[in-house]
């Protein structure tokens, strides 16, 4: 092994392309040797395309026992923080290294979040929709339409949970917006002297409640039906962290119940499923959802690719 990677002939393959939008550009990886790249990877393909890489990247694809005991793997180079789809514990025992990767994309899931928060506030699908038919505002004699309300951010308390880099960012663009900002710690470990924190019921209380911690033993189903039903009048729910976190089925009755505004990028279960409940929400401007983009700005996923490569070629470097 110590020759090959002298070489830099190796066998590089990466499963997942597509998880990583059309626009993003591989061919870093050509660096360090045979490269492929599969845009897919099923369950059932992941033995044979695997079997003989040195180096495996990927987002999403499952790396457990079976597949890592049946391989020739020196190195699992995630295009992602998350490590949750490989079995650490089976990887340390094979001997085979994994580096996933962390803060490239801080800057994009807070304008994401906010993107989606303002969506809500000012109910941009709505007056674009209006703007943009014959019979909208084209057909009015009025200068202004004013059919749902908007509100502002500022004098709105906004608590963070789970108060890392993503949320320290989040806390600080809310403050700009003349937010009252507080956390909550997930961990109950975090002491930072910046913004306020407060206790969960504290936390249940506030205009805006914006999510960004990792699923855990901690904050699954931490949001349930029970939490949710304490959420004040006209409060904005937002899961920037993890599905899971939020009874999702909760959340969508709750929607349609009272006025309640929801604002997620995350599900338990993704793609969404089918007969997911959020497709049968009849208050759809109560719901603001994207399919899990908030980290994948052009500039994100341009740094993502940078940082993957880096982590490759420490590796080579620490095996020589």
């Amino acid at each position: 092994m110590q020759e090959k990677l002298k070489n830099e002939k190796l066998k590089v393959v990466l499963l997942d392309r597509d998880t990583l939008g059309p626009d993003s550009d591989v061919s870093i990886f050509r660096e360090f040797g045979e490269f492929t790249s599969y845009g897919i990877t099923r369950y059932k393909e992941r033995a044979e395309r695997a079997k003989d890489a040195d180096i495996i990247i990927t987002n999403k694809v499952l790396m457990d026992r079976e597949l890592l005991s049946g391989s020739k793997i020196k190195l699992i180079a995630l295009t992602a923080t998350g490590m949750n789809n490989v079995d650490l514990e089976a990887a340390k025992e094979l001997g085979i290294v994994v580096k996933n990767v962390a803060g490239y994309s801080t800057n994009s899931v807070a304008q994401q979040c906010f993107a989606n928060l303002l969506a809500l506030l000012n109910h941009t699908a709505y007056y674009n929709e209006y703007c943009t038919s014959k019979n909208g505002w084209a057909g009015s004699e009025l200068f202004a339409h004013l059919k749902l309300p908007i509100r502002e951010l500022a004098g709105k308390s906004f608590c963070v949970v789970g108060l890392g880099d993503i949320g320290g960012a989040v806390a600080k663009i809310a403050a700009a917006f003349g937010c009252e900002v507080c956390y909550y710690s997930t961990s109950g470990k975090n002491d930072n002297k910046e913004w306020r924190q407060v206790d969960f019921e504290t936390a249940l209380k506030c205009d805006i409640i914006s999510i960004h911690a990792p699923l855990n033993e901690k904050t699954k189903g931490l949001f349930g039906a029970k939490e949710i039903a304490k959420l004040k009048t006209g409060a904005i729910l937002a899961n920037y962290g993890r599905g899971g976190i939020v009874d999702e089925q909760a959340i969508a009755d709750e929607i349609d119940r009272r006025e309640i505004y929801f604002a997620s990028d995350v599900l338990e279960r993704e793609p969404m499923r089918e007969d997911h409940p959020f497709l049968k929400v009849i208050r759809k401007d109560r719901l603001s959802l994207s399919p899990h983009i908030a980290w994948a700005s052009v500039e994100a996923r341009k740094t993502l690719m940078e940082l993957v490569a880096h982590n490759i070629r420490t590796f080579i470097k620490e095996r020589k």
